[in-house]
């Protein structure tokens, strides 16, 4: 389904494509100088099948040619790791065809965008947590809106003891209230994402108005976990030559 989300103001905007499929959905939007036009679909796998095609729909609907695309948001992470992979290497090989910057943007700079766009009203310190298998919590500490810190596994059922976070802090996002009594801080705000891909082109779109002319690195996913796949137990066969 697509969603035209309303918004008076008309904008001279680049046209800015975003989409994610790091949770179990096949996510997009669109973004030019019309509000944004998102269009998602919830799915445990097949993200791989339907994107392209996705993302084709959507153009079309708002009469946007792949060559009129400035610039490209994809969701980096962390998340499902073949969402993941399957996102950023679409976003790659678009950017590369179509000769555009792609910016990766995390799923923590997602859930703080939620709001604000680039994070102008950002807290002095911020805790941002996503969830993540088997009772844990992905967490990152961000002060006035830029990251100061690694992205780490926070296990919600054996938190530390001596967990302890800077004076003032905010906990946003999964299980806010629990993390934020175990380490001090000062205050939470439960929130969970939604619309990940609008929240990527209004980061994506922010990021491209201060750096007109700079091509970034390639995205990469951001992993912070370990892969579940174990390796093989059987010793590997010998190639004879």
């Amino acid at each position: 389904m697509i969603i035209k989300h309303p918004n008076g103001n008309r904008r001279d905007e680049p046209v800015v494509l975003a989409f994610d499929t790091s949770l179990p959905h096949c996510n997009a939007a669109l973004f030019h100088d019309v509000p944004f036009n998102s269009m998602t679909e919830e799915m445990t796998r097949g993200q791989g099948e339907r994107l392209m095609p996705m993302l084709d729909e959507l153009l079309k609907s708002e009469n946007i040619a792949w060559n009129d695309i400035e610039v490209i948001g994809v969701g980096i992470g962390p998340g499902n790791f073949t969402g993941i992979r399957i996102a950023v290497s679409a976003a790659r090989g678009l950017g590369l065809a179509l000769g555009i910057p792609v910016l990766g943007v995390s799923s923590f700079e997602a859930m703080r965008s939620q709001d604000f766009g680039d994070g102008q009203w950002a807290e002095p310190s911020q805790i941002v947590s996503l969830p993540a298998p088997r009772g844990h919590a992905y967490i990152q500490h961000f002060r006035y809106g830029k990251q100061t810190s690694v992205p780490m596994l926070l296990d919600l059922n054996n938190l530390s003891e001596d967990l302890q976070f800077p004076i003032n802090t905010e906990v946003l996002g999964y299980e806010a209230e629990k993390i934020c009594l175990a380490g001090h801080a000062s205050q939470w705000e439960e929130r969970t994402l939604k619309n990940v891909a609008t929240s990527l082109a209004r980061r994506a779109d922010a990021l491209f108005d201060y750096t007109k002319g700079w091509m970034p690195e390639p995205p990469s996913p951001l992993y912070v976990r370990a892969p579940d796949a174990a390796p093989p137990r059987d010793a590997a066969p010998v190639i004879l030559s």
